[in-house]
């Protein structure tokens, strides 16, 4: 692999329409938006416009089957969210966790017939926050925490997990949460967007290369050549990584260096207003080879930035079906439109957290006896495979064997969408999916 570290001036970054967090200190985030792709935004995220077929009438009862209500005593279910901040608002996450367990306690029986009482805590990106949340989960003798987009979840983790209080998230790069075997279970595969998409855009190409522009902080660099390069090799395909300084308004210069040097598949990796930079360069030096990129490129202000006729074609790694009509999506938006309140469901943080929810009950949904922490340990481990609510058709499976070296890791693979003329999302395919063995 060769690393190019080419040095340009600093300028302000394009301002979109969501604030990128603050850099999150810019390593944590930018490691997590890589290897998590917790779908933080992403894909075409934003604006008002609903998808064609969205439930906004009585389809919405159809959507959500028929009614199976939870009674008697409580289960308590931590959520711990970013909340709002000075830097981000994720507050739709607590709202979306409030509109599915009523949903689940109305249509789908709560857990094991019980009704689910959740019990929230923010963070807003403070790691003292975090670890307040994680240690009021305890006080509050919760029998599970899920954890939703946050850029200190490693903070939130570690008295829970001391706790032996079993932990359900969307995705982590956080190495000790990927390696836990005990309690924790991890709904994304921290190697597709790394790995198994530019690698399946490079085998449909018929290239033995891809080129990486990559922002240029340690995490997001040691991300890919730890993880990304030696797995490449080892098919066969070689990586050339570009690493760009955050904050560059043109990159030109780097585009006409990869443009060169015959680059095979191009793979971008960083957020949107790095996206931007790196897209338009492109252009500007006249490539028209593949494209493909981490879904936190594509926002709003990606696609008011970019030309239509250069976002075409940009094959975008994914974790749920945002942004287009699908049972995943029709589902969800009927349980917002139904439950909710102020949910714009366009908004790809809120799907996140819709499928950490339904995805735990569908897990321990229908435990038998007790429900105590052991007996959900116990029940996630044990499950067989299921359909992913919420994702597009991913199944799951939490015993470890997903993905090896990662045993907290339930799901592999992801999904894939082409971005058409507008720069939205076309139809989802299921890649690299493949079942898990007992």
């Amino acid at each position: 692999m060769r690393l190019l570290r080419i040095p340009t001036r600093r300028s302000a970054r394009p301002r979109g329409r969501r604030p990128a967090r603050p850099q999150l200190a810019t390593a944590a985030a930018m490691t997590a938006a890589l290897l998590a792709a917790a779908g933080c935004g992403g894909v075409g995220g934003g604006g008002d416009e609903r998808p064609a077929g969205v439930p906004t009438d009585g389809s919405a009862s159809q959507a959500l089957g028929p009614r199976a209500a939870a009674t008697g005593a409580p289960i308590r279910i931590g959520v711990v969210t970013e909340g709002k901040g000075a830097f981000s608002d994720l507050s739709i996450q607590g709202r979306v966790a409030e509109a599915t367990v009523r949903y689940l306690n109305e249509h789908r029986s709560g857990l094991s017939g019980r009704p689910i009482e959740l019990v929230q805590c923010t963070t807003q990106t403070d790691p003292a926050k975090g670890t307040d949340c994680g240690n009021r989960m305890i006080e509050e003798g919760v029998t599970a925490v899920l954890i939703g987009t946050t850029g200190v979840v490693e903070s939130i983790w570690q008295p829970i997990v001391a706790a032996k209080i079993p932990v359900m998230l969307y995705g982590s790069s956080d190495v000790a949460l990927l390696r836990d075997s005990a309690s924790t279970f991890i709904l994304s595969s921290p190697n597709f967007p790394l790995v198994e998409l530019p690698l399946q855009i490079a085998r449909q190409e018929h290239a033995n290369r891809i080129t990486s522009i990559v922002i240029d902080v340690p995490a997001a660099v040691s991300a890919l050549t730890d993880v990304a390069v030696p797995t490449l090799r080892k098919a066969g395909v070689e990586n050339t990584l570009v690493a760009v300084p955050p904050g560059t308004a043109d990159m030109t210069p780097q585009a006409q260096s990869v443009s060169s040097r015959d680059p095979g598949v191009v793979f971008i990796a960083g957020n949107d207003s790095f996206c931007i930079s790196a897209l338009n360069g492109l252009k500007a030096v006249g490539y028209t080879g593949k494209i493909t990129a981490v879904s936190e490129c594509i926002t709003d202000a990606t696609v008011k930035a970019v030309p239509g006729a250069t976002l075409k074609g940009v094959a975008i790694s994914s974790y749920s079906p945002i942004g287009t009509d699908n049972p995943s999506t029709r589902l969800y938006d009927a349980v917002v439109d139904t439950y909710g309140k102020d949910i714009d469901p366009s908004v790809a943080d809120g799907l996140v957290m819709f499928t950490v929810l339904a995805g735990f009950q569908t897990a321990v949904g229908h435990i038998a006896g007790d429900i105590t922490s052991q007996s959900v340990l116990a029940a996630i481990r044990n499950m067989p495979e299921q359909e992913l609510p919420g994702a597009g058709g991913l199944k799951f499976r939490c015993n470890g064997k997903a993905v090896p070296d990662t045993p907290a890791v339930c799901t592999r693979g992801g999904l894939v969408t082409t971005l058409d003329g507008d720069g939205r999302p076309t139809n989802y395919e299921v890649v690299g999916n493949t079942p898990v063995a007992d």
